[in-house]
């Protein structure tokens, strides 16, 4: 009930604990704590909180325009509503090595359990655009070992993220990625990767966890997590995954209301009241205090009671 059963500190444990050679440990993104529910649910390792549908939740392109204030809060907003460890992108972290030295602590006091910063020019671009900019090894370097030093909690994961297999080849990318590892990355996040041989090669390159990025759309093909698994692969994200689902049926289901004039056609693909009522725990904080929630909590979906809930 309220919020997540775990504290933070034990989340990170529980991320670092994950993260083996070959476990391709599955985490979605959400850009929603109720999506936290629906993950935690299905039994995957954790949840993955995106720069990019930050952004876009917020009406933006994902070129750096959202805030720190604006990523921990939503950060802290979703990891505890969840007992699972979520990893939160920190863009270029949000300024200069100092900057960015806040923004790791700001992510630790919001309760998360790692965090990646890229190599990008500020202001950024979305991983699988063409056109980005990257900045020279050593600012790459001083931006990690920065985010390293500033950490309080020795098991909040650092992550480093190359965007430099877009512009070099992968032989530079793996001698960036070295460098990075020994800035005192904990792990690697190389992006747009051409295919599964080069998910291998990375990963046979450092003795780290290495990240691949499934999302739609992009560069890379979308890789079963036993595929994955094979290469080496630690963790998979699905960034923007749940936000493109949501967005698809909100679009079809105005759709439905144009074209209707109701959205009574639309009503057999939505999550039900009920099914809503479960995942949020009506029930639970009806047990906790029925002086405040004395209400009856439905368990179907006709209730005459509440028909205007």
């Amino acid at each position: 009930m309220l919020y997540s059963n775990k504290t933070p500190a034990q989340k990170r444990l529980d991320l670092r604990a994950m993260l083996q050679r070959g476990g391709a440990a599955q985490f979605p993104g959400t850009f929603t704590p109720l999506g936290t529910k629906l993950i935690q649910e299905q039994g995957f390792a954790g949840v993955y909180i995106s720069g990019a549908v930050l952004a876009n939740e917020l009406g933006l392109p994902d070129v750096g325009l959202t805030t720190l204030t604006e990523v921990a809060q939503r950060g802290m907003q979703i990891a505890r509503s969840t007992d699972l460890p979520c990893v939160i992108d920190a863009d270029t972290g949000f300024g200069e090595p100092m900057n960015l030295a806040r923004t790791i602590q700001e992510f630790e006091d919001a309760g998360l359990a790692g965090a990646h910063i890229e190599d990008q020019f500020n202001p950024k671009r979305c991983g699988h655009l063409d056109g980005k900019n990257m900045v020279d090894l050593d600012t790459a370097i001083k931006r990690i070992a920065a985010a390293a030093d500033a950490r309080r909690d020795p098991n909040f994961l650092i992550m480093a993220r190359t965007d430099l297999r877009g512009v070099d080849t992968l032989g530079a990318t793996i001698e960036r990625i070295k460098a990075l590892v020994e800035a005192g990355a904990d792990a690697i996040f190389p992006e747009a990767l051409k295919d599964l041989s080069e998910f291998k090669a990375v990963c046979d390159a450092v003795d780290v966890p290495v990240l691949a990025n499934m999302t739609e759309f992009g560069k890379s093909e979308l890789y079963t997590r036993e595929q994955l698994a094979s290469a080496g692969v630690a963790m998979v994200i699905y960034p923007v995954t749940l936000m493109r689902s949501a967005m698809g049926a909100m679009e079809r289901t105005l759709a439905t209301i144009k074209a209707d004039g109701t959205q009574e056609g639309a009503v057999p693909d939505m999550l039900t009241r009920a099914r809503l009522y479960e995942l949020v725990d009506y029930e639970g904080y009806n047990r906790f205090d029925n002086g405040i929630f004395n209400f009856r909590v439905p368990t179907t979906d006709i209730d005459t009671n509440n028909a205007n809930l």
